[in-house]
């Protein structure tokens, strides 16, 4: 079944299991051609499932041998969406008499009419009287855990037990099941469906919920803008799983509910993503480990139309290296295929206001490098944007305390030297061949500098004593990437400095 698109239709409902928060709403779908028909959406911590409504097969219900437990998320409203009938009492097993529709039972898909419920939370009900056992159900809490086990032959009795009960005019008449040994005489509370429901004349399921799209969340992405291009889709959005399968374009009506679904996606997406970067970081150094990764969007001109298309891409900060990948690494020595990458500390990172967007595109920033194009990225969301900034001053940082100094070959006053930025001592300038010492500042000496774009350096740092200004001219043939560094060893210094910032950095 091929999916096109999905309108959503009720709100988004939670149900929490320990450490596993699970989510569902119900939604239509259509291919485009046919009608819509009923679809829910089902969210846990590690895969999104696109759900679809089908009648239960007779030959697919359980052995009538075989033991099973089923979990039960208890609702607000509804309770567990089940009745039951029999008793101790009676010298019958507490049987599942009804499953409501669309409720807490239904739900689970793997409940029926006719399954004895032998425990309750791991405790055996089986010498329980009727109402005991409905004590036991209503009080089992939020998450139930049944062991069941189904009885081919009383569903037929249990299912005619229901019609009879609701036309029933003689409460003083027995009822017989022929296939069974049991009677249930109807004036008896016991013997009457005891609801643990709060609707009581809905119809018996008949269906149950089927998987047909399956997008596990590890490294996988949501976007709301049509494939490739800056185009924003108003209040829809698609999620792509790292196997190439996509969810088809899912439209909500209210824009609040759309805001809830993507935050709960990709909140998802970020706590595994944060899971394998730690598991990934046990192997590398502090030195070396990953700071982010994750899915962005780059811009790729075509002809005269430039920053209409765009193509994902994977982006890793790690150690020293700003990586671009075309799919995750899914594993270590993936790590060593990168064909992509630069060095942090030559590289410059900017946000680009939203009056300077190019496009309709959103949360979108550069990436600067000496000697080549601007990169233009977009990705989802500004919590995300935000994330990469955070996560590229930390890369910096460390990648320039790694580095601790970087020589550049400059010309001052027509003689060839070495500008060296170094960590702790900040600038120094040593003539070419002796290495002599010409002059030294601390960082914190600068107070500004200026250039003409292609060579020439102008630097102007205070005298400690003087308070004066002095201004060292310099030239070099790679005036960008010096630039760029001379930027990274400022950033890191004046981070280094902020407890709050170090304490974030620390393994």
């Amino acid at each position: 079944m091929k999916i096109n698109a999905i309108r959503m239709s009720t709100p988004i409902e939670e149900k929490v299991d320990q450490k596993l928060k699970v989510r569902t709403g119900m939604v239509t779908v259509s291919d485009g051609k046919s009608r819509p028909t009923p679809v829910q959406l089902h969210l846990s911590m590690e895969v999104l499932r696109l759900q679809k409504e089908e009648p239960i097969p007779m030959d697919s219900k359980p052995l009538n041998s075989k033991e099973r437990m089923v979990q039960i998320h208890r609702q607000k409203v509804g309770g567990l969406g089940l009745s039951i009938k029999g008793g101790a009492e009676h010298k019958l097993p507490i049987l599942i008499s009804r499953i409501y529709k669309n409720q807490a039972a239904d739900r689970t898909g793997d409940l029926f009419v006719g399954d004895a419920i032998i425990k309750v939370n791991g405790e055996y009900i089986t010498a329980c009287p009727h109402d005991d056992a409905v004590n036991i159900l209503r009080n089992a809490g939020d998450l139930v855990v049944l062991t069941v086990k189904h009885y081919k032959a009383a569903t037929p009795f249990l299912q005619k037990q229901d019609d009879k009960d609701s036309q029933q005019t003689d409460s003083n008449s027995e009822k017989e099941a022929s296939d069974e040994s049991f009677r249930i005489t109807s004036n008896s509370t016991s013997s009457r469906p005891s609801s643990i429901c709060s609707e009581m004349d809905q119809e018996t399921i008949q269906t149950h919920w089927v998987d047909i799209i399956t997008v596990p969340l590890m490294m996988a992405y949501v976007t709301r803008y049509i494939f490739g291009t800056d185009k924003l889709r108003p209040n829809s959005f698609e999620v792509r799983g790292l196997n190439g399968i996509s969810t088809g374009i899912i439209h909500c009506d209210d824009s609040a509910i759309l805001s809830q679904w993507l935050k709960f996606i990709n909140d998802n997406i970020i706590g595994l993503t944060s899971l394998q970067m730690k598991l990934y970081n046990r192997n590398f150094t502090v030195s070396d480990r990953i700071e982010y990764m994750g899915w962005v969007n780059e811009c790729v001109l075509n002809n005269n139309q430039p920053w209409q298309n765009y193509k994902p891409r994977f982006l890793a900060l790690k150690g020293t290296d700003l990586m671009l990948l075309d799919s995750p690494p899914l594993n270590l020595a993936d790590w060593n295929k990168c064909s992509l990458a630069f060095k942090v500390y030559q590289t410059m990172f900017r946000i680009v206001k939203d009056s300077e967007n190019v496009d309709e595109r959103q949360h979108c920033f550069l990436v600067q490098t000496s000697g080549q194009e601007s990169r233009y990225f977009s990705v989802e969301t500004r919590q995300e944007l935000l994330r990469i900034e955070n996560a590229w001053h930390s890369a910096v940082c460390n990648a320039v305390m790694k580095l601790g100094t970087k020589t550049f070959t400059v010309s001052s006053n027509g003689k060839t030297a070495g500008l060296t930025l170094d960590w702790n001592l900040g600038f120094s300038l040593f003539e070419g061949d002796s290495k002599t010492l010409v002059w030294q500042y601390k960082f914190s000496q600068l107070r500004g500098s200026s250039d003409d774009g292609k060579s020439k350096l102008k630097l102007h740092f205070q005298d400690i004593d003087t308070k004066a200004i002095e201004t060292k001219e310099l030239e070099c043939a790679i005036l960008q990437s010096l630039l760029y560094c001379m930027h990274a060893f400022l950033t890191a210094k004046v981070a280094s400095v902020d407890p709050g910032f170090l304490c974030s950095t620390l393994p």
